[in-house]
């Protein structure tokens, strides 16, 4: 953290320009963009700018993290960048659900990084809450590394997750079929899996 509050993410550095080139061909021409747990705030503040023509929501649970996303706001402002929002994904209600939030209705969820550093009860309130605030056609765009049919993509993974389950027995890689259940179960429906450098991938959900 600098003295400005600014946190740096190194794996932010590394996978942004990637995950760019698909919000290029997969976000819409407007509306409003929720970004579900901004971590530091490197990704919005280097994503708004890209789409002028979008409003960019962040927002996070952890008060270290909100103090960085407005540190990096403040170092540099993007007249479409929105001011972060406290939100807990495991939550019944989100931020953005509430009659006075002025920027809806939310077209776009973008989520980086999540559901394997958290419980699985966190992955669930993610589709809940999709289901909840997507209109119809509204996507979900989910990043990071998965599993498939129960196996890693890549040992580096593997290793990934031994790390994770030692720091806490309810984090983990997920699998997709599990993941694309759970968002089947809340009205959206796992239309394509992109692979990403470092053995990640973007997954896209659509809300029927």
């Amino acid at each position: 953290m600098t003295e400005d509050k600014r946190r740096f993410a190194p794996a932010t550095e590394r996978n942004r320009t990637a995950i760019l080139e698909q919000l290029h061909t997969y976000l819409p021409n407007k509306g409003t963009v929720l970004e579900i747990a901004s971590g530091t705030g490197e990704h919005s503040h280097f994503f708004a700018p890209h789409f002028p023509e979008l409003l960019w929501q962040p927002s996070d649970y952890d008060p270290e993290n909100l103090q960085s996303i407005e540190a990096w706001q403040a170092f540099q402002s993007h007249h479409n960048l929105l001011s972060p929002l406290h939100l807990d994904a495991a939550a019944s209600e989100w931020a953005v659900e509430k009659t006075d939030y002025p920027f809806g209705p939310i077209h776009t969820i973008f989520n980086a990084n999540m559901i394997h550093i958290s419980p699985w009860i966190v992955a669930k309130g993610l589709m809940k809450g999709a289901g909840r605030v997507l209109s119809s056609g509204g996507q979900l765009l989910l990043y990071g590394p998965f599993k498939i049919k129960g196996q890693h993509t890549a040992p580096s993974n593997a290793d990934f997750e031994t790390w994770l389950l030692e720091k806490n027995r309810e984090f983990g890689v997920r699998d997709i079929a599990d993941v694309a259940q759970e968002a089947l179960e809340n009205g959206l429906i796992h239309t394509n899996s992109l692979p990403m450098p470092a053995n990640n991938f973007l997954q896209i959900f659509i809300k029927q």
